[in-house]
């Protein structure tokens, strides 16, 4: 298995599949690795679903955080609506592995794949918003002939957001434009509030609040037009993991009108709260704050391990793990607590801070009273899942990464391409 770099080395595919079995323990494992701790994803899993459950929204995971076929089935397994990806490649691996329901949250606008994807039609939606998209699709699709119109849902933008129509008239003009389509289905409104914040300052969240209030609004307004098809629910959808608590509050009293009018689907894409983290998502998950939160929160079930190799200076350890194992686009990673050398338990490690990241090394400060040294190995908490999958082609899976003696229960495997 030495494609695996979670895996010992000198393991076969046998030992792997035996990992349930066996239960190794972790410190039996090499370092660098990224474990992924089995009971914290169980606890997420079940608190989003209770949390949507009781918000009256449905979920449709954004699946480009992991990219891994068992945890998409677990979300499934859960309750999700579906999965969504951000590429055409993504949404191809969506639809092979068979997931009932995929949303593209990005346009689609390369004929090829157009022409790849049309067949699947009946699985997958998509986002427009201009025009030209509209028209792009449309002549793709007039030659590839679906059997079945493909559903697109406009999309709403922010000013300096990220994409998205501009305004509730240059939307509304999409609408127009996929209504016209005989190959398209006008099936919704998407947007992304997460673009347009990155805090939970009174600022940030007023924004978020009137970013939503519009698309809102825009459905509104597509329905008053006339655009929408005669039959059939529609979609609303946003939320990332930052701020679903606003999207449901805005959104949700649209939901399922049972009778007195078009029944509406609202989603949410929250993607990183299967993992969670001890970071960015950790600072300004919704669970920390508001009502709804209800005392429950995510745990964190992504860790970074890695041995010391050097202690070069006073006050200074280098560490081989660095940028190509650990993430480090929304903050760097935070020592937690240090394996000593030789012994069977971790205990917690005050007052140390990375400071940088090489490729394949990290720098941590320690306190001048701190007995660190080379052998030992040090458990990271991590910020962003979303850049940590993509470093390993496999990750190992803990019982509990915070039990003194973690076991090994198989390996999670994934697919970035």
């Amino acid at each position: 298995m030495d494609e695996f770099k979670a895996a010992p080395l000198g393991f076969t595919s046998a030992d792997v599949a035996d990992l349930p079995r066996t239960r190794p323990q972790l410190r039996d494992f090499p370092t660098p690795i990224v474990t992924l701790s089995e009971s914290a994803v169980a606890h997420n899993l079940a608190t989003m679903a209770d949390w949507c459950a009781q918000a009256g929204v449905a979920l449709a995971p954004h699946g480009k955080t992991t990219m891994s076929r068992e945890l998409w089935q677990r979300q499934l397994d859960a309750g999700a609506w579906g999965i969504t990806v951000a590429t055409p490649w993504q949404a191809s691996v969506a639809l092979g592995w068979g997931i009932p329901r995929v949303l593209l949250a990005n346009a689609l606008v390369q004929p090829a794949a157009l022409r790849a994807l049309a067949p699947d039609a009946d699985r997958l939606t998509v986002w427009a918003d201009s025009p030209r998209t509209v028209s792009i699709m449309t002549e793709a699709l007039t030659a590839a002939d679906p059997s079945v119109p493909l559903a697109v849902l406009v999309e709403l933008g922010g000013a300096h957001g990220r994409t998205g129509a501009r305004g509730l008239e240059a939307a509304l003009a999409v609408a127009a434009a996929v209504a016209a389509s005989p190959v398209l289905r006008l099936a919704g409104v998407a947007g992304y509030e997460g673009a347009l914040a990155h805090d939970a300052t009174a600022e940030s969240l007023d924004r978020v609040q009137r970013y939503l209030e519009e698309l809102l609004a825009l459905h509104d307004a597509i329905e008053a037009a006339g655009l929408y098809p005669p039959d059939g629910p529609v979609i609303l959808t946003a939320g990332g993991s930052a701020y679903f608590d606003q999207v449901a509050d805005v959104l949700a009293p649209r939901r399922s009108a049972g009778g007195r009018g078009r029944d509406v689907e609202v989603l949410l894409r929250s993607g990183a709260y299967i993992t969670h983290d001890d970071g960015f998502y950790r600072s300004i998950t919704p669970l920390r704050r508001g009502p709804r939160g209800d005392g429950r929160e995510f745990h964190a079930a992504i860790h970074g391990w890695a041995t010391v190799v050097s202690r070069p200076e006073p006050g200074l350890v280098l560490v081989d793990a660095g940028k190509r194992d650990l993430p480090y686009d929304e903050g760097l990673p935070i020592p937690q607590a240090i394996r000593r050398y030789g012994e069977p338990v971790a205990v917690p490690l005050e007052g140390a801070v990375v400071s940088a990241l090489n490729d394949q090394h990290a720098f941590v400060l320690l306190p001048d009273d701190a007995a660190v040294e080379v052998g030992d190995v040090i458990r990271f908490g991590l910020s962003h899942p979303c850049t940590t999958f993509d470093k390993w082609r496999a990750l190992a899976v803990v019982d509990d990464a915070l039990a003194g003696e973690p076991r090994v229960i198989g390996m999670v495997e994934t697919n970035f391409g």
